[in-house]
């Protein structure tokens, strides 16, 4: 790797939930046409389906036993049904359909744009596999603004494992401290601060900091302040 520290030379994103509202899909299911039980209770099964995807991440990563991500979803998205008794096939279907779709947040586009125009590469770097990746960023309108979209399937170990954040310095050249890493999950945030990164957290939640061996170096409520935040870090090198 480069010995020279030359700070935001990479900005990487964790997807879900950080660049792609991962309850958009629950969301629009539930105002279509015909799917008022689910309308009742979208909140909670998004909310259930985002926990369980998480939990079963963590555990798997924890026993060896990796699966990809496109099947953790769905065996989450299962937990999380049949808990709002609403199991049923086509509603699965749908679901799972739309979250090959997602939205991205709406400062996204704008706060990628200004980061690439001052130089830095951008990447995601995500539990997510890479069909799902690039269907979202495709979706979303963005996968032209990335330089490259990491998947932990390179290494067949979910976040928080050393192995995953390894893959950035791999594929850009750079050390640790020349990567501005941005997550909306607190433990990703502090995981990687421990690694080494410069972290964001952004808390769109308004939630407590993790209590882990790290903490993240800044933490905003949404994206649109990045690039300035990053910005004049650069200028302080």
């Amino acid at each position: 790797m480069s010995g020279s520290t030359n700070f935001g030379k990479v900005c990487v994103f964790d997807a879900y939930g950080t660049l792609f509202d991962v309850a958009a899909a629950a969301r629009a299911c539930a105002a279509e046409p015909g799917r008022e039980a689910f309308a009742e209770k979208w909140v909670e099964v998004a909310e259930t389906w985002r926990l369980k995807q998480l939990q079963y991440t963590w555990l798997r990563a924890l026993t060896g036993d990796h699966t990809d991500f496109w099947s953790v979803t769905g065996e989450s998205l299962d937990f999380a049904l049949e808990a709002t008794q609403l199991a049923e096939p086509t509603l699965r279907e749908r679901l799972l359909q739309l979250y090959f779709e997602l939205e991205a947040f709406a400062e996204v586009p704008a706060m990628l744009r200004a980061l690439k125009d001052s130089g830095s590469k951008l990447a995601i770097l995500s539990n997510g596999e890479p069909k799902m990746l690039d269907a979202a960023a495709q979706s979303a309108g963005i996968d032209s603004l990335l330089d490259d979209i990491l998947s932990v399937e390179s290494v067949g170990v979910f976040k928080p494992h050393p192995s995953v954040y390894d893959l950035v310095g791999q594929r850009f050249d750079c050390d640790r401290a020349e990567v501005v890493f941005v997550s909306s999950n607190g433990w990703d945030a502090c995981s990687a601060a421990a690694y080494g990164f410069f972290t964001v957290w952004v808390n769109r939640r308004n939630e407590p900091v993790d209590r882990l061996a790290a903490r993240p170096n800044e933490i905003l409520s949404d994206l649109s302040a990045l690039p300035g935040l990053v910005a004049s870090r650069k200028g302080q090198n």
